[in-house]
Parts: structure tokens; C-alpha cells; sequence
């Protein structure tokens, strides 16, 4: 079967003590996984990168309707604040400082200084599974790219790895969706929650939990899917629509 892959490229703390004036600022907590985590009362295959390029799709009630994919309103987090503007504010508090400069880790203030909008750039995204060779995706997917981007031997376990950067600011609460149709029929929508990240120089990774494929005659077959990386804001960095199938057994080797 024959299929577009469709990318779109589309180009937001720091926790603080529980005062009355810290949580009208967007703070965090760092998180397990490298990134920050949301803290107290701050706000946790042809692809397009995107932002507040006029091409890029904002989720709207009409989308939501359509995919189901019932994504909440954007969170209120108070006006945003720059690293440096939050560094500033506490630097009377020797402590609350350090701990603020602690939490942010090896964040170069002279790049980000008095930059409000966070950027992401989804570098690589890949399929791991058992006892087989990983499955690199290519990005960013060449435009008018035709055919099915991966395949998948039906009931295989498999785990997603996604590695992205961050930089000018905190981005709150990246997650990644992903909707599924077959023959027309929408038959999955999965979100995954991975994180509040602050600019690093180093890229970020993130594997997603094990899961298994569909398996059986009617699990067998070609398939459309759309999957997004969005922020707290709904501001999309990147959308990827792209076909792949299920097969009774693997792809030969090349």
C-alpha cells in the first residue's frame, strides 16, 4: 500500500516555596527522568515542526471532537517568566537561590537571558522491541515522502524512544499523542505525559512503557496515524501523519 507520510515542523519551572507570590510564577520541580515535574500549585509520517507559524494546526474544539483525543484547555499558569528574570527575583535569598540555580542545572544564562518562549526540537524518534534490531524513524521526513513508514510483527512487544532538546526556557508539561484509524475507523488514541524540562545543552530521552501490538486476522493490515508533541499551552512542535502496517511476522533484514 501506498501512503503520504506528512510531517509538520513547528517551532514553556523552577519549584519555589509555597509563597503567596511564587505561584503566580511557572515553576517546577526536577523530575525523575532528567526533566522538571510539575510542583505544589505551579502548573507535570510526514512531519512539521510548529509554533506560532500560521501552518501550524492549533487543537481546536472541532479536532477534539474528531480525534477524541479530549486534550484539556490550556493550563493558566500566570505570566511567564524568563530563567533569568526568576533567577533575579530571589537574589536576595542566598539559599533560595542556589536551590533555584541547583534546579536548573547547567543552563547557560547568557543563551537564554530574557527569552520567554521555550523551543523543542524533537530530534529522533524510534521503535525498540525484543530481539530486534532498533527501528529509527527518519526526521525530519522528506516532504511528499510516499509509502509505509514502519512495520510491526503483530503481538510484539515494543517501547517508543523519543530524544528532543530544549532551549530559552522551561517548557511545562511536554506530552505526546498519538491517534490510530484503520479502514477509516478510529481504533486507538494514547497520550503520554513526559515531563516539565529546562534548557540543557545536552538532549533530553524518553522510552515510553512496553506494549504489544494488536494480533489476529483483523489486527493484520495497513494503518493512518497522527502523533503530536504539545506543551501545557497546546503549542505544537511537532505533528507526523504516516501509514504502517501489521503483518503475521517481521520485515526481512537488509
Amino acid at each position: 500500500m501506498s501512503s503520504a507520510v506528512d510531517a509538520i515542523s513547528c517551532s514553556k519551572g523552577i519549584a519555589a516555596p509555597p509563597t503567596e507570590e511564587a505561584t503566580k510564577e511557572r515553576v517546577a520541580v526536577v523530575g525523575k527522568n532528567g526533566g522538571v515535574e510539575h510542583g505544589g500549585d505551579a502548573a507535570t509520517m510526514n512531519g512539521k515542526q510548529c509554533g506560532e507559524a500560521p501552518h501550524c494546526r492549533k487543537e481546536s474544539n472541532e479536532e477534539e471532537e474528531d480525534d477524541e483525543e479530549k486534550a484539556p484547555k490550556a493550563i493558566d499558569l500566570g505570566p511567564r517568566v524568563s530563567i533569568k528574570d526568576q533567577l533575579e527575583k530571589d537574589k536576595d535569598d542566598e539559599s533560595l537561590r542556589r536551590w533555584k540555580e541547583q534546579l536548573l542545572g547547567s543552563v547557560d544564562l547568557n543563551s537564554v537571558g530574557e527569552t520567554l518562549e521555550p523551543d523543542v526540537k524533537i530530534m529522533s524518534l524510534a521503535i525498540l522491541s525484543p530481539g530486534r534490531p532498533d527501528i529509527f524513524l527518519p526526521l525530519p521526513v522528506e516532504p511528499n515522502a510516499k509509502g509505509v513508514w514502519f512495520t510491526l510483527k503483530e503481538g510484539s512487544l515494543y517501547k517508543l524512544k523519543f530524544t528532543f532538546s530544549v532551549s530559552n526556557n522551561i517548557v511545562s508539561g511536554l506530552r505526546y499523542t498519538n491517534a490510530v484509524w484503520k479502514t477509516g475507523i478510529k481504533v486507538d488514541s494514547h497520550k503520554e505525559m513526559l515531563g516539565t524540562f529546562s534548557p540543557q545543552p545536552e538532549p533530553y530521552t524518553y522510552v515510553t512503557p512496553e506494549e504489544t501490538t494488536p494480533s489476529g486476522m483483523f489486527a493484520r493490515g495497513s494503518y493512518s496515524a497522527r502523533t503530536k508533541f504539545l506543551d501545557d499551552d497546546r503549542k505544537c512542535y511537532l505533528e507526523i501523519n504516516y501509514t504502517f502496517d501489521i503483518r503475521r511476522e517481521w520485515p526481512a533484514l537488509s
